[in-house]
């Protein structure tokens, strides 16, 4: 394994060396939380797609192929409906809002005061989200270096942290590119042929598995509709998504680069599914689907190659953690103790905010670190971040950027009573069932059109300065000074 260690720590030490590039270039609040809005369309897309295929969408992905075969691409499939419907309907409007979070947004459209309630169930969002990524850490370190459980979380969520903290998405975004590339080579181009070969080919595939595995929607329509639900929607409105459209240097930019995104997902869906269809020719005995990505590179793999294939899984993990981290920690400092210690934006405080959001980066670090830690369950931590998301904030955000009539009142509401009926609904029916989403969904809806429809409208001057900030026709609201290379 010495070839395979060498390859995974220079790996490792490059992601280091990449966040102490980035502080270098991080010198504003634009430039350390959203890449400074100028990233062309070759390094968004690799970076929207790094970000969203993540531990789950490789390592579960895989697992699900060898659970249900072809159709266990449906999982990360509706994560690419959902960037490419987020790229094609949303993101040039979103890019030219020239905010920093979701609940920025949300107080432009309806006038204020919908930020901290909204800004508290992103938090959670993202806060599971980088905790479901960090546990992930355990798997992969275990395979390399048959570390415990404990030790591999803080080996991998303290790299995460430190290359984060110090760079902030200048960093992110660079480390992305790598990850997003050895992702491409290591599961793309040498996984996917070399488990499909070890099978037998497709033929021999289809000889020893029964029929239901190679049935495109086998793994149930329900549980179908239930991923477009949470993941399809999940993309449209997630902090970690939106972070990433702030950084496109154009609206044309987050629209094309996000489309050819959402398209690579796709195919990383299917792929996930057929190796995991081959591994379960190899190993139709394993004891959890999810240890099939572990199983095939640790004993098909040649050496090299080995090392080369789990970095890509490394890498997966790392991007979507390092996304969701800064997404947690922007939301947490901007929309939330920013609003309740009443802060007041000055001239040349453009330093101060920047180690302010470091600041909150390393905090927030710490905290996913002894979270992922404590917890176990990752499937059950990830349905409530995702349940919350969809079943709070969805409605609101997508009311505000589709229906004019919406209110404040409306939004608030909607927050409330959605969030309170996934909560509710996951106690009586457990966390992993479909209701608490289904109907959580629903009573959102309701509350925002009720609500909305018995309320005042939404001030005609704040309609007015909105439909200007869609437009792109307002300047971002800012108290930094301009970097001197722009």
């Amino acid at each position: 394994m010495a070839v395979d260690y060498t390859v995974i720590v220079v790996y490792l030490a490059g992601m280091l060396a990449m966040g102490w590039w980035g502080m270098r270039r991080a010198k504003s609040k634009s430039e350390f939380l959203v890449a400074g809005r100028r990233l062309g369309p070759a390094m968004y897309s690799g970076t929207m797609a790094a970000i969203v295929l993540g531990g789950a969408s490789t390592i579960g992905g895989v697992g699900l192929g060898y659970k249900y075969g072809l159709s266990g691409a449906w999982m990360v499939f509706t994560i690419g409906l959902g960037i490419l419907a987020l790229s094609v309907f949303f993101s040039a409007r979103i890019a030219r809002l020239k905010v920093y979070t979701v609940s920025e947004m949300l107080d432009l459209r309806y006038g204020g005061r919908a930020g901290v309630i909204s800004g508290l169930v992103m938090w959670a969002y993202t806060l599971m989200l980088a905790v479901t990524s960090t546990i992930a850490y355990a798997t992969i370190f275990d395979v390399l270096f048959d570390l415990n459980r404990t030790v591999a979380i803080i080996l991998g969520g303290t790299i995460v942290v430190a290359y984060s903290t110090l760079g902030g998405m200048w960093s992110i975004t660079l480390t992305d590119m790598v990850q997003f590339v050895v992702k491409t080579i290591g599961v793309l181009l040498l996984l996917l042929p070399i488990a499909v070969v070890k099978a037998g080919g497709f033929s021999e595939m289809k000889a020893k598995l029964p029929t239901s595995y190679f049935d495109p929607l086998g793994i149930g329509g329900e549980t179908i509709f239930t991923y477009v639900l949470i993941y399809t929607f999940g993309m449209l409105i997630g902090q970690d998504i939106w972070q990433r459209v702030f950084t496109a240097r154009s609206d044309t930019t987050a629209k094309w680069g996000g489309t050819v995104a959402g398209t690579y997902c796709l195919v990383y869906a299917i792929a996930g599914a057929v190796i995991g269809t081959a591994a379960k020719v190899l190993y139709p005995n394993l004891g959890s689907p999810d240890d099939a990505f572990a199983t095939i590179v640790k004993d098909d793999l040649p050496i090299g190659i080995r090392g080369l294939v789990l970095a890509a899984a490394l890498a997966a993990v790392m991007s979507t953690s390092s996304g969701a981290l800064i997404a947690c920690a922007t939301v947490a400092n901007n929309d939330i103790w920013s609003r309740l210690r009443g802060a007041v934006r000055r001239d040349g405080e453009a330093h101060d905010e920047v180690k302010g959001n470091r600041a909150f980066i390393l905090i927030m670090g710490v905290g996913v670190i002894c979270t992922a830690i404590a917890l176990n369950n990752v499937v059950e931590a990830l349905t409530v971040a995702y349940n919350l998301l969809v079943g709070g904030l969805l409605v609101p955000i997508l009311g505000g950027l589709l229906w004019k009539r919406g209110t404040v009142q409306g939004a608030l509401a909607s927050v409330i009573v959605g969030g309170a009926a996934v909560i509710g609904l996951m106690a009586a029916f457990g966390i992993l069932a479909n209701e608490p989403v289904y109907y959580g969904l629903l009573s959102s809806l309701a509350a925002y059109v009720v609500v909305s429809l018995a309320t005042k409208p939404t001030d005609e001057a704040v309609l007015a300065a909105w439909r200007e900030r869609l437009a792109g026709r307002t300047p971002e609201l800012t108290s930094e000074p301009a970097p001197a290379h722009q």
